[in-house]
């Protein structure tokens, strides 16, 4: 049988007695009721060797999504074990604040005895030993994925990286008996809040990253090696999915985090941290297989040779006049995203005489997940955006995706989208790289009829490098725009492959293709349009592992009603509408998705990159949900409880 393995550790007296204890997991993707385990190998030889008929389970429990990843020793002796919710989306069997379940949480055990017939013992100041209804091996609840957590071999402090689910990644510092929120929160954001909650207050994380900046955090080490005597007593960690690594120093006494700053942006599938016997440490790379040290960089803060002007970048000719250079490929889509009222015009580079893999990107292996276009090494992918201004179609800037293709399969992740923006001039000659990690705002009079004079002031972010991934992520295949039910049009799928573009045959004529609605085009059926309105602007994120933190699935190709949406009560709060629904068929105004397309504030949705809100698009949805059918689209249950709703309330629009 194939199984992974997730954790390894030395038992203290590894020279006494040859032990070796490792994390196991058979199918990690696969729910099994006794899955992942906890085994003891017997190691002997020169060079040591493990034998496998010596295995000794010490203890199990069931495997699913998240199977922690980390086991150690600590300094009392005892064995620590990071176990993860084994849950799919959203904690779906609630393990995380359950006590009465091992998934979740960080274990505490005795491995060097044995008690009530297991092979090992409760040590008896775990903080839920003798509390009914509790499982004794707890020594922390509520986390999500805690991916590596490592003992501060000084203070003996535990800490632990904790991977997100839809917007946050975290750092936690673990305490006995410490909650850390999950699923009720998401670090330190509410993410089901009406869950049931286990013991104790729900602690914050020390740090959090967003997902614009982090996707897959790697817990580490504070470090106390003398290569890097400027890092001394730092926590150093990172990010597999980005490749960035980052640390921080932490004030215990006044729980204030300090000196807080990104060490390095690497390449590599950062999936664990190693500290030898000196302290010194080492980083792990998933997809080459190899072990690096960080070392000093001579060269930081001196200019490279990066292309800091757009001009440099050999995407056009002239930038002044915005010609293409030569082999540069103009593309458009059918239904172009909302972007707080501005257009685009869209570009890609495909490196010499390099092909696409048509709908070559099937993982993640989700239900009804279109594939995506697998695209070659050095692609390139760019769009410049203008805005009407008082100085006419001003273009504000041009933001570029450059794919980097790494070894591996794509299950583990093959691939990398780096993001770039481009800040255009005043004098519209040319673009200057935005270096700032966090983007820059800019400020315009924006053409609106409706304004006073004819014009209003409009805040434009112009987002940083690493916001990119929180949209073009893993789940919708990265290239959002650049798939096939978007480049479905004029003959354009036709005229890429007699340009040689793919690397076969179109499969099938594109009029039998999937094909989103143009949906500013009233002469389409308005179903298609309002569903390519919301594919177009929201499905990249809210569908199986987008991030968009919600159940229901915004993907055009889906059926309505299997996609989690009408009559569904809202799990991010109603906004005291009441007997609210993601979408009441007949009745926009008690519909929770209507309702955060309409709104400014918290609320607004979409949530990244858009704050006007786009009068077209919210009266088609507007008008879609007005004439949905209140019945065959939801089961005789959900029909009931909202025939229940309607009655026990009035309201008026």
């Amino acid at each position: 049988r194939t199984v992974s393995t997730y954790g390894f550790a030395l038992h203290p007296k590894f020279a006494e007695n040859g032990y070796v204890f490792i994390t196991i997991v058979p199918h990690p993707e696969r729910e099994e009721p006794k899955g992942t385990r906890v085994s003891r190998f017997k190691v002997s030889g020169d060079p040591p060797v493990a034998d496998p008929k010596s295995e000794t389970v010490i203890i199990q429990w069931p495997n699913g999504g998240h199977n922690g990843g980390a086991l150690d020793f600590g300094p009392d002796g005892y064995l620590y074990i990071a176990t993860g919710d084994a849950s799919g989306i959203a904690d779906q069997y609630l393990t995380g604040q359950d006590m009465t379940n091992l998934a979740g949480k960080i274990l505490r055990i005795d491995v060097d005895r044995s008690e009530n017939g297991q092979n090992y013992a409760i040590p008896s100041d775990n903080p839920f030993v003798g509390q009914s209804a509790m499982r004794p091996e707890i020594w922390a609840l509520g986390l999500r994925q805690p991916w590596k957590f490592s003992f501060d071999r000084r203070s003996g402090d535990l800490w632990c990286g904790n991977v997100g689910q839809d917007l946050w990644e975290q750092i936690y510092l673990i305490e006995k008996g410490g909650n850390y929120g999950w699923s009720v929160m998401e670090g330190s954001h509410p993410f089901r809040p009406e869950r049931p909650r286990g013991p104790g207050p729900i602690l914050m994380p020390v740090v959090e990253h967003d997902h614009a900046n982090f996707r897959s955090i790697t817990g580490g080490f504070v470090y106390h090696g003398t290569r890097l005597p400027e890092l001394q007593g730092a926590y150093i960690y990172g990010d597999y999915d980005t490749g960035r690594i980052w640390a921080f120093r932490y004030d215990r006494a006044a729980r204030r985090v300090h000196d807080h700053r990104e060490l390095y942006q690497s390449n590599i599938r950062l999936i664990d941290f190693a500290e030898d016997a000196r302290g010194e440490l080492y980083l792990l790379d998933h997809m080459a297989g190899t072990i690096s040290w960080l070392v000093p960089n001579s060269d930081a803060g001196r200019t490279h040779d990066f292309p800091r002007k757009l001009s440099e970048t050999g995407l056009l000719s002239s930038a002044r006049d915005h010609q293409l250079a030569p082999g540069v490929i103009p593309y458009t889509v059918i239904a172009p995203q909302w972007l707080n009222g501005a257009t685009k015009e869209r570009f890609m580079g495909l490196p010499g005489v390099s092909q696409i893999e048509f709908e070559g990107m099937l993982y993640p292996f989700a239900r009804g997940a279109p594939p995506g276009w697998k695209f070659p090494d050095n692609t390139v992918l760019a769009e410049t955006i203008y805005l009407e201004t008082d100085r006419g179609r001003q273009r504000i800037e041009t933001r570029i995706l450059h794919h980097r293709r790494l070894t591996g399969k794509e299950e583990v992740g093959d691939q990398y989208w780096r993001g770039y923006t481009y800040l255009w001039n005043d004098d519209q000659t040319d673009a200057v790289l935005v270096e700032d990690p966090l983007g820059v705002d800019r400020v315009f009079r924006v053409k609106d009829d409706r304004a006073p004079g004819g014009f209003r002031t409009q805040t434009w972010h112009v987002p940083g490098r690493a916001e990119c991934i929180a949209c073009h992520n893993m789940a919708a295949k990265y290239a959002i725009g650049v798939q096939t039910a978007q480049m479905n049009v004029d003959h354009q799928l036709q005229r890429f492959e007699q340009m040689g573009l793919f690397t076969q045959s179109l499969p099938m004529p594109p009029e039998q293709m999937p094909r989103l609605a143009p949906y500013i085009n009233s002469g389409h059926e308005l179903n298609l349009r309002a569903r390519s309105y919301l594919h177009a602007n929201c499905a990249h994120c809210h569908r199986t592992w987008g991030g968009g933190n919600s159940d229901m699935q915004l993907i055009a190709t889906w059926e309505l009603s299997e996609m989690g949406l009408v009559n569904v009560r809202p799990a991010h709060g109603t906004f005291n509408i009441p007997n609210a629904r993601l979408i009441v068929p007949g009745d926009p105004y008690r519909s929770v998705l209507f309702y955060r397309l309409s709104s400014q504030g918290s609320g607004r949705m979409p949530r990244l990159d858009c704050h006007v809100i786009d009068d077209f698009g919210t009266r088609l949805i507007h008008d879609w949900i007005n004439q949905l059918p209140r019945t065959g689209l939801f089961t005789e249950a959900q029909r009931r409880a909202d025939a229940e709703a309607a009655e026990s309330v009035s309201y008026t629009h």
